[in-house]
């Protein structure tokens, strides 16, 4: 199929409303435009370089989970979840009531990311897999009732208030168990000759465009990327996420998948994912270098410490995967007593490790200020 006489689908009259029904995907697909191509290698060569990183970085996974948290709060973000990386990170015990259920979404969405990615070690890329995603993102939160882990078995539609003033309607649900089939045999066909970037863009359009859940699909459609990614070894390591340059650019990114179904536009939505991986990409490769500066840094400030200096840098590895943290988690993290804990924040206080931004004789919350600062500017 070639991308410029590609045909997206049709419009199927129901009884009071017209659903879309895409064309599969399980083939091959050519195109002439050589912008692509540029963009495919500006793209392919960005992502060596990142991946370069996750395989030279020390302690790599200490650093993916707050790419993870990140990744968490920004997809939840688009779907109008109103929780900080900041928050992401404390206890629900010190989010206001008000809060707690945009709270427990992020949540879900990080133990979803790393459920998934840990299932790639016995499972493959697969619909199962995304459904055992599914199920851990809707558990105990808005949206529990909607057939958690299940593809939807009922009409769903995106924007306005029902079917009669939707602003898309995708295809009806008995076509789903289908197209989501055609959909997972795309991602492992060894005899269709599709370069992976652009099969991935392929592929997150028409998950978005099935919408097989009955909520979620935007969030599960985005952890379908680095899914992806890390199954056909592209990236040893989840260190790529889409979502930050989906949410700046969110006008954009809805208008070019609208393009494809309306125009046929299928170029417009490939050129416009390539631009994000390699943006995303070179963001990526720069922060692990950021990263690299900061920890030198900081492991010799540490040394300052003397005989303390151990538990310092023990605190360290804590501190990079929760850069938010009370005393309590370090005490229960290392395995010391309460006064050690407080001795060692101190310490690390003093030294500007650390900051305490609570300013209560209670409960007080401490922050590695130029660590966070990297994931959240």
């Amino acid at each position: 199929m070639k991308f410029e006489s590609f045909k997206a689908g049709r419009w199927h009259q129901r009884f009071q409303y017209k659903s879309f029904e895409p064309v599969t995907v399980n083939h091959d697909w050519t195109w002439e435009d050589s912008t692509t191509n540029l963009l495919l290698e500006s793209a392919n060569r960005a992502l060596g370089e990142l991946n370069a990183f996750s395989l030279i970085v020390p302690d790599i996974d200490l650093f993916i989970q707050m790419h993870v948290v990140k990744e968490a709060q920004t997809s939840s973000r688009i779907e109008g979840t109103q929780t900080g990386v900041n928050d992401a990170l404390l206890p629900e015990d010190h989010i206001r009531p008000e809060n707690r259920d945009d709270w427990r979404e992020v949540r879900n969405y990080i133990d979803a990311v790393n459920m998934a990615i840990e299932g790639l070690k016995s499972l493959p890329l697969s619909n199962r897999l995304l459904k055992q995603a599914h199920a851990t993102l809707m558990r105990g939160v808005r949206g529990e009732h909607k057939l958690p882990g299940e593809f939807r078995t009922s009409q769903n539609w995106i924007g306005g208030s029902g079917l009669a003033d939707a602003a898309f309607i995708p295809p009806h649900h008995e076509g789903v168990p289908a197209l989501m089939g055609d959909l997972e045999q795309f991602w492992h066909n060894d005899r269709v000759t599709v370069p992976h970037l652009v099969r991935i863009a392929i592929s997150h359009y028409q998950f978005e465009t099935i919408h097989p859940f009955l909520d979620g699909n935007g969030r599960i459609g985005r952890l379908l990327i680095p899914l992806y990614l890390v199954s056909h070894g592209l990236l040893a390591k989840p260190s790529l996420y889409l979502s930050d340059f989906f949410e700046r650019n969110r006008g954009s990114y809805y208008d070019a998948l609208t393009r494809v179904r309306a125009s046929n536009d299928l170029i417009h939505w490939v050129r416009f994912f390539l631009r994000g991986m390699a943006e995303t990409a070179g963001k990526g490769r720069d922060v692990f270098q950021q990263i690299l500066a900061l920890r030198t840094d900081v492991e010799h400030t540490v040394l300052s410490l003397g005989r303390r200096a151990p538990n310092g840098r023990a605190a360290l590895g804590v501190l990079y995967r929760r850069p938010v943290l009370l005393p309590s988690e370090l005490e229960r993290e290392l395995s010391v007593s309460k006064p050690t804990a407080y001795a060692l924040i101190k310490d690390l206080e003093r030294l500007g490790v650390l900051v305490e931004t609570t300013g209560q004789m209670r409960d007080r919350v401490y922050v590695f200020e130029r660590y966070l600062a990297l994931f959240v500017s």
